[in-house]
Parts: C-alpha cells; structure tokens; sequence
C-alpha cells in the first residue's frame, strides 16, 4: 500500500468551508486541515477543531495574498493584502518588506496559538506564498525552530495541467526545495492535487491520476466545502464537487483500486 495524507486547505475562510472540511476529517478522509487565521472568524471557526479526532494534524496556512494583515507593521506597507501577482512580482524582485513580514508572521502564528491552544503541526501558505523568495527563509526559520514538516511545492505531480504545476515549482518551489532538503526539515515526497477550479472539471478522473501517480508518501491537497457557496469564494462550486466526490464510497474504491491509504 502507498500511503499519502489528505490535507484540506483555508479552514476558518467561511462557513461552507469549514463544515465540509470537519465531515471529511471525522469521516477519516481528511487527515489534516490548513488554517487560515486572518478572517474575522478565526477564532470562532477554531473551537469547533477541538471535537476533531485526535489524529487530524492542524496546521498554519500563512496568508499574503488575500484579505488584511493582522500586524500593525504589514498594514502600514499593504493596508489590504496584495494579490498572487503582485506578491509573485514583489518577491522576484527582491522587494519584500523583510521586517513586516515577520511582525505578521508573529501575528498570525499567535493567532492560531490563542485559538488553537497549541503550536501548527505543519506550516505552508496560502496560494504557495510560502515558497516565495523572502518568504520562505522566514518560514524555513520557524519550521526548524518549531520543529514541524513544511509543505514541499518544489515536486507537484500530474495528471494534465502541466502549466501550473511548472509555474508553482518555478515560482519559488524548487527553492524551498533545496532548502528543505539543506536544512533537514520534513517534508513530503510529492505534493499532487493542482488542477484550474473548473466547476465542470470531473473531480473523480482527476483524484485517479493523482493515485496512480502519487509516490509513498506524498501530500494530496484539496478544497472542500459543504453547502454554500461561501460569499466572495470565487472557487465554490468546485469545492462543492470536491466534498461531495470525498465523503462518497467512490472515493473508497478508487484509493483500494490504486492501493493507497490515507495517513
């Protein structure tokens, strides 16, 4: 059997959201949550993660690229959140705000602490930003002094949408990469999951590429949500699919027929 573990990204973004990501994990489909902590919710979404199964890993989904900042010091830079490009065009020119981006690191790290009652499991980011040069020495710094694996984008498997895959290991993910491997952090054997959020996209023949591609010990990620859509979520109707596609038996059989267990 090849193991990989089911990581549902931007808990605590909305409603809908959060209620598929909690069904899955108490179902035992999804093995561990990524935690958005700069919604206004936060701190209510996160009370209900203390009834999960104690094997559900949870972890911190640093955010750059949406909403506003928690720190003082990075709304003075970007009183809103700059979007992927202008992030992605910010980092390739050397012009992070190194300071600030370490108050909000800080920020959003106490966040989830306060409302978590615990350290992350894990760290990655929100849209990968945590792969960015000037960001990720910051997250590699925590990782090693926190002692918990890091989301490797450096290694993004199929099947189809090869342009994307390559755009994230480019942008930054075979730099982190190395780096995880320099450095000693944990980290997975592959990451799958990427795919364009098209809502007539069949979910189901892409997860089967994903498991007859995946390697022991890879990461799958997905973004599911019951009911909804959640306001403002310009991905919702494929996050329906996706929950609907993960809580079914077909899931079941597809993960026997490739030999996979989740993790």
């Amino acid at each position: 059997m090849k193991r990989v573990r089911l990581c549902a990204d931007d808990y605590g973004l909305g409603p809908a959201v959060d209620r598929g990501m909690l069904v899955l994990a108490r179902q035992g489909r999804v093995g561990a949550l990524s935690c958005l902590v700069t919604t206004p919710r936060w701190p209510e979404a996160a009370r209900a993660l203390r009834e999960l199964p104690a094997g559900v890993a949870l972890g911190l989904h640093f955010n750059l690229t949406q909403g506003e900042p928690l720190s003082e010091a990075l709304r003075d830079h970007w009183p809103r959140l700059p979007g992927l490009a202008s992030l992605l065009t910010q980092a390739a020119l050397r012009q992070l705000p190194r300071e600030a981006l370490v108050a909000e690191w800080q920020a959003q790290l106490g966040a989830f602490v306060d409302a978590c009652g615990r350290l992350p499991q894990f760290l990655d980011g929100h849209q990968h930003v945590h792969a960015l040069p000037g960001v990720r020495e910051l997250v590699l710094d925590e990782a090693q002094r926190l002692d918990v694996p890091v989301r490797d984008t450096g290694r993004v498997l199929g099947p189809g949408h090869a342009l994307k895959r390559r755009i994230i290991e480019r942008c930054g993910g075979r730099g982190l990469r190395r780096a995880l491997q320099a450095r000693g952090v944990a980290h997975a054997s592959a990451l799958l999951g990427v795919y364009d959020f098209d809502p007539r996209a069949d979910y189901r023949r892409l997860m089967r590429g994903w498991l007859a591609a995946l390697p022991d010990g890879a990461l799958l990620f997905c973004h599911p949500a019951l009911g909804g859509p959640d306001r403002d979520d310009p991905v919702g109707v494929a996050r329906q699919r996706e929950a609907a596609y993960l809580g079914s038996a077909a899931f079941a059989d597809d993960l026997a027929e490739f030999g996979v267990s989740l993790r």
